[in-house]
């Protein structure tokens, strides 16, 4: 018996058995089904993006170590417990990218793309992290990330938001996220508050938990962003960051909310809203949602000009989100009224020799007048009515008939099946005019 390849076979003492291969846990297959919906979300990213002077960058999916290690930090969960990191053959250490910034700030600074620039940039593409699976957080996701670099005022902070703001009523799920907004102020201001609040903790140590505790002496600021219930007064009442901003920190933040006050983007000031990372400043934002149970957060950004600096460049501006597309498509999907496009517009029915041959030959011709027609020919026989439930099944609007007699004729047969109107017979050249009429959205 030779093996399929997605078959292994387990050899045993008069036992041969086989073993489906499965995807790897928490790495997950998008099926023909489900593809519709992320090419829709897909193109209206795209064109919001575009809309707004944005530019694709694309990426290397493995990176080295060391860069993780310095832009995330090595204390940190991610560098600690989630990388999926390995050897190469040159005993190099390599790592399937976390998340983008880092890839893409090395790429900008690798190419020169900083020295008196200003860019606006988006990529697209799995990311790898090896924590818990469940609804909505996965080992493989795919992540959109915009990264924006050389601009130090509050404009680019506030434009992003309102890039997002646009995109969540292009795919009709406005309702369904809310914006949260804090400041961070400047590195030496949140150092000095960093101190205040250790100090704080200190004096309330009982009430933290175990992970809480590991992070006061590492990532303080983390401990604002726990979820765990028992210390919620403990965190309620620890003094505020924005107390300790100072003035140029507060009238950046201001100039924010004044732009989405006058646009009328709602949102909420959430004092405990961080990041733990020390190249963060002022601006972080976080579009949440209360519809996909633990997973509220489907997109994180924030300004981060110390990371420029940490990596090797020399001090510059930069600011920018990531939005998980899981999470995105889990919301999507509560829509009722979302309509995709389908996959086939039309399909060609052929029975016969004859037809076989011209049939080709006809579609050809109509893929050359008709470019955006999805067209799909039988290609496996079988009866008129067995191509006819074939058609009807993958949801074509169209069936286009042909028979050896409709060839010897010259002619070719158009059914719609989404009606009950009767199947046409008609000269070719006149089936492509019937399609370009009345399928003018395909054009």
């Amino acid at each position: 018996m030779k093996p399929s390849k997605w078959r292994v076979f387990v050899n045993q003492p008069n036992l041969i058995m086989a073993v489906n291969i499965q995807a790897i846990r928490g790495m997950h297959d998008v099926l023909p089904e489900q593809t519709p919906l992320w090419q829709y979300a897909e193109r209206i990213i795209k064109e919001v993006l575009s809309s707004y002077g944005y530019s694709e960058i694309r990426l290397p999916i493995v990176e080295k170590t060391e860069l993780f290690k310095r832009s995330i930090g090595e204390v940190t969960d991610i560098v600690e417990k989630e990388m999926y990191t390995f050897e190469d053959r040159n005993g190099d250490s390599l790592t399937l990218r976390p998340e983008g910034t880092a890839g893409c700030l090395r790429a900008c600074l690798e190419h020169g793309l900083l020295h008196h620039q200003t860019h606006r940039l988006w990529y697209y593409g799995p990311m790898y992290r090896h924590e818990r699976p469940q609804k909505g957080r996965y080992r493989q996701f795919i992540q959109l990330g915009v990264e924006t670099y050389g601009m130090s005022g509050p404009d680019i902070d506030a434009e992003l938001i309102l890039l997002m703001h646009r995109l969540w009523q292009k795919l009709g799920i406005r309702e369904k996220v809310s914006l949260q907004l804090n400041s961070l102020g400047t590195i030496a201001e949140r150092l000095a508050y960093r101190e205040i609040l250790v100090a704080y903790f200190q004096q309330h140590k009982d009430g933290l938990d175990e992970d809480s505790l590991r992070r006061l002496d590492t990532n303080p600021l983390r401990i604002l962003d726990s979820k765990n219930p028992e210390m919620k007064d403990v965190i309620a009442n620890a003094p505020e960051l924005m107390a300790h901003l100072g003035t140029d920190s507060l009238a950046h933040f201001k100039a924010i909310t004044t732009t989405l006050d006058d646009l009328g983007v709602t949102y909420e000031i959430n004092p405990r809203l961080v990041r733990g990372l020390d190249y963060y400043s002022k601006t972080v934002f976080e579009w949440v949602t209360d519809e996909l149970g633990s997973q509220g957060t489907v997109c994180a950004g924030g300004r981060y000009d110390g990371l420029i600096e940490q990596l090797g460049g020399k001090p510059n501006h930069a600011v920018g989100f990531a939005m998980g597309m899981e999470r995105l498509l889990a919301l999507m999907e509560l829509r009722d009224d979302i309509s995709v496009s389908r996959v086939v517009d039309a399909y060609m029915i052929r029975v016969g020799e004859k037809a076989e041959r011209e049939g080709l030959r006809f579609a050809e011709m109509i893929r050359n007048e008709m470019p955006s027609l999805k067209l799909q020919i039988s290609a496996d026989g079988g009866s008129f009515k067995s191509q006819f439930k074939k058609a009807d099944k993958i949801g074509a609007e169209f069936a286009i008939i042909l028979g050896d007699t409709e060839v010897e004729r010259g002619e070719v047969g158009i059914k719609c099946l989404r009606n009950e109107t009767e199947q046409q017979t008609m000269p070719k050249d006149q089936a492509i005019s019937f399609l370009q009429q009345h399928c003018q959205n395909f054009q």
